[in-house]
């Protein structure tokens, strides 16, 4: 069998050992940020800061947004279309979750609070739920401590549901949003008698959404599918927001999310990494 070169980025280096071969490939150099203006905190509403705190600030909460949030944060925050965020690990895709949590909740306030840009927590907390989902139970305990500390000022309650932690049907009723495994929640939505709290769900967040090429993509295709039928069916929103890491394919990704391409679609590539890799 020929063998093949592979065509290495430029810088890249070859040093070739007793049976193997070591290949050096330097990191992507990082875009400077003087490109892009980045989008302070206080640009959000007054009532919606304390949901991004910070220890290190004098305010008591994060400073501006970093270069991905800030490019995502209009479409977020501003509007209800469905996303796709395709960014490196650890380039701060929690927060752009946690604006989409908020878009929903600057909905759900009641007619006073909308009035108002103080810090007032009047949401019709009955009339909507959040579904965060995520690959790994680690991850599922991880994302309920992190939004139970920044939602619980709202009045939010945040439960795990998973194969392990079970929820009474008022805890269910009781949750404003859940965070489940794509195997626990797609058992759930194939339930019909769980339709009573399945249609107040109007966000639906899914984690590492890059999973659906490997053996769990069915169950993921399987959710996605059915709450794209659920919205034709009952013509009421739910907006999907999935989160990944880079992919090559991601504009098929967001042909099945229903995600527009021109507003709903980011992809960042390993320039944006925080800590370069090499």
């Amino acid at each position: 069998m020929a063998n093949k070169k592979c065509i290495l980025p430029k810088g890249s280096t070859r040093v070739t050992k007793p049976g193997y071969e070591e290949v050096y490939v330097p990191a992507i150099k990082k875009k400077t940020a003087n490109q892009q203006k980045l989008v302070p905190v206080k640009q959000l509403p007054e009532w919606a800061r304390p949901a991004f705190p910070s220890s290190s600030s004098p305010s008591g909460f994060l400073v501006e947004f970093n270069r991905i949030q800030s490019a995502v944060y209009k479409a977020a925050f501003e509007t209800p279309e469905n996303l796709l965020v395709c960014a490196p690990t650890g380039a701060g895709k929690t927060n752009i979750a946690m604006l989409a949590c908020l878009q929903l909740l600057s909905a759900m306030r009641s007619t006073d609070s909308r009035r108002s840009n103080e810090r007032k927590f009047n949401f019709n907390l009955r009339s909507f739920k959040i579904i965060y989902i995520a690959p790994m139970k680690a991850l599922v305990t991880e994302v309920v401590g992190n939004f139970q500390q920044r939602l619980g000022a709202f009045g939010i309650k945040v439960k795990e549901l998973t194969g392990d932690v079970h929820l009474t049907k008022q805890q269910i009723e009781e949750a404003n949003v859940i965070v489940t495994t794509p195997e626990k929640w797609d058992i759930i939505t194939r339930k019909s008698g769980e339709r009573a709290y399945i249609d107040l769900v109007k966000l639906i967040i899914i984690d590492e959404v890059h999973l659906l090429h490997d053996s769990r993509g069915p169950v993921l295709e399987s959710i996605i599918a059915r709450t794209i039928r659920q919205i034709e069916e009952t013509q009421e929103l739910v907006r999907i927001v999935g989160l990944s890491a880079t992919l090559p394919n991601y504009k098929d990704v967001a042909a099945l999310l229903r995600v527009n391409h021109d507003q709903g679609l980011f992809y960042f590539d390993n320039s944006y990494r925080p800590v370069p890799l090499e």
